[in-house]
């Protein structure tokens, strides 16, 4: 079995526009969540499946609101299934959502940019990456990627490269373990 980290890659660009465009996105998601109430009793968009979005989604005639709610509500379904695939031990299938997740941001809810997309698009076309997305609120700021461990450096030095060369910023890259986690500590002992 590989092992896997987390690489953070921070795109080394200044968030811009992130505060108003996320109220922005709020906004648009209150107004395609009460529209939806028009013919369903729910309090939020993670309230409805992805079924029940398709088959109301008609409620939500403009094409902004609607892709908005599209992603809250499959973004919402991404997240339990994301849990369902770590608690099997199923990182292929996280990888997966991940992805997923990230195409949603940039096309249904449109917080990505260039550089985002820059970094998590060339993480995908490595040997060893399981999957990415960005991270945050957006518009500059980090992405993650799982990578497999023995191929790491490889994917640093290709991704740097691809991504100098797309926006002419340096990015900068974080490797993260994954420890055991917190444990009490008795006396100075692990207990």
């Amino acid at each position: 079995m590989n092992m896997h980290l987390i690489l953070i890659m921070n795109t080394n660009k200044r968030r811009e526009l992130a505060d108003s465009k996320y109220n922005e996105r709020r906004s648009e998601c209150e107004q395609a969540l009460d529209l939806l109430k028009q013919e369903l009793e729910i309090q939020a968009l993670g309230n409805i499946s992805s079924e029940q979005f398709e088959q109301f989604k008609h409620l939500i005639t403009n094409e902004i609101l609607q892709k908005r709610a599209k992603h809250a509500v499959y973004e919402n379904e991404r997240t339990i299934q994301a849990l369902e695939a770590l608690k099997k031990g199923d990182i292929r299938e996280f990888g997966r959502l991940m992805d997923a997740s990230h195409r949603s941001l940039r096309d249904d809810y449109e917080v990505t940019g260039i550089e985002l997309d820059t970094l998590v698009e060339a993480a995908w076309t490595q040997s060893g990456v399981v999957g990415a997305r960005m991270t945050g609120a957006g518009f500059g700021g980090c992405a993650i990627a799982i990578v497999e461990k023995d191929k790491v450096e490889a994917v640093i030095k290709s991704i740097r490269k691809i991504y100098e060369d797309k926006t002419g910023y340096k990015a900068s890259f974080y490797e993260v373990r994954i420890g055991d986690g917190a444990k009490e500590l008795l006396d100075g002992m692990i207990a």
